[in-house]
């Protein structure tokens, strides 16, 4: 006897990921940094439709440092995956590709950082986990709020 046939089980799969842009600026070499520098994290996501189930999403990842007022180091990274999503319902499209592909991007993305950071004569910087479905509320939250009035 065959297993009855339900509903096609939806799926996401990763054709592939790269770096598409990187950028380090390193004008806190040669000197000693001294004490523990103050470091911003800026995230930003976007996905984009390359053909029927095929999408392009973006992790965008910018990391400063700063010490006693001076620069020490800026990265910029762009890491992006290609994804398939199959059998997925549209309205479920959006929040796997902002919340899950960048969940699986990120691992890879966050020891990019590492890596260069410390090539670049730092002790590595390993970026805290990402809360991305906190980040896509923010984001959807922010969607709805009405424009103020100038």
């Amino acid at each position: 006897m065959g297993a009855p046939s339900g509903p096609p089980v939806p799926r996401l799969q990763v054709v592939g990921q790269y770096v598409k842009d990187l950028s380090f600026e390193n004008p806190g070499m040669p000197t000693n940094p001294g004490g523990r520098p103050q470091i911003e994290l800026g995230v930003d996501l976007q996905a984009r439709q390359m053909d029927a189930d095929a999408y392009e999403v973006e992790l965008k990842m910018r990391v400063s440092a700063q010490s006693e007022g001076r620069t020490l180091f800026l990265l910029e990274l762009l890491y992006a995956g290609v994804f398939q999503l199959m059998n997925v319902p549209e309205e479920m499209r959006q929040p796997i590709l902002l919340i899950d592909a960048p969940h699986i991007l990120f691992p890879f993305a966050r020891r990019i950082v590492a890596d260069v950071v410390r090539d670049g004569g730092m002790p590595p910087l390993l970026v805290e986990p990402i809360d991305f479905a906190a980040l896509y509320r923010a984001r959807a939250a922010e969607m709805q709020q009405p424009q103020g009035v100038a």
